[in-house]
């Protein structure tokens, strides 16, 4: 693999170069967000780990911006944060995966390779489906001409969805999308974000867009919502 390692600390840039090197892969090492964003538009990596710290701006900001830019390369995000709410800005921001320092280089290696596996796969600009419509970058939603305000984990989940819309989606592949790891296959916070999110999308509407498919998840209709 072709890996830009986007990280500011010369010992744990020299360490992921090594590592990553030892391997098999050829790495580029730059320190900044802004670096990161020039060479991510001029070469197609095959994956990016990127530090959230970064002089400059951000790791968070770099990624939006990647994305934003037409950058589709996986992108596995770097940093100390391990809370749930970082986590799922990581995600938003258009992260792949997720891995909090110290982490064992050998489930770095690992996140890697699943990220590879995966491939680039580009992701439209603005979804649409069922009458409503998200943009990722400006993290708007509307349905017609009416903004729909959500909360950032709403949002996230609500992208989930739209993202494959008409297929159904399990809990459990909801929970890994967008909440800690650390919850149970059978916790209902999945399903209380979706009653969350049917109040705000659907209800003042009169319409019906996400789908409960029993025992099973849910699915997002691609047409019109009855």
């Amino acid at each position: 693999m072709q890996v830009l390692v986007v990280e500011d600390e010369t010992k744990m840039a020299s360490l992921l170069r090594r590592g990553l090197a030892r391997h098999g892969n050829v790495v580029e090492i730059v320190g900044s967000g802004e670096e990161a964003l020039a060479r991510s538009v001029a070469t197609s990596f095959d994956a990016i780990v990127l530090d959230i710290a970064l002089p400059g701006i951000d790791g968070m900001a770099a990624c939006r911006q990647m994305r934003e830019s037409g950058v589709w390369a996986p992108v596995l995000m770097l940093t100390a944060r391990d809370g749930v709410f970082d986590r799922v800005a990581g995600l938003d921001a258009g992260a792949d995966d997720y891995l909090v320092k110290p982490f064992a280089f050998a489930e770095l290696l690992a996140r890697l390779r699943a990220l590879h596996r995966r491939g680039v796969s580009e992701r439209p600009t603005i979804l649409e489906a069922a009458g409503l419509r998200l943009d990722p970058a400006a993290r708007r939603v509307l349905r017609g001409e009416v903004e729909i305000a959500l909360t950032s984990t709403e949002f996230t989940l609500l992208e989930a969805l739209m993202s494959r819309a008409g297929d159904v989606l399990r809990r459990g592949d909801l929970l890994e999308y967008g909440w800690d790891m650390g919850f149970d296959s059978c916790s209902n916070v999945v399903d209380v974000y979706v009653s969350r999110l049917r109040c705000k999308i659907d209800v003042p509407f009169a319409t019906d867009s996400i789908e409960t498919v029993r025992g099973y998840g849910y699915r997002f209709r691609r047409g019109a919502p009855g």
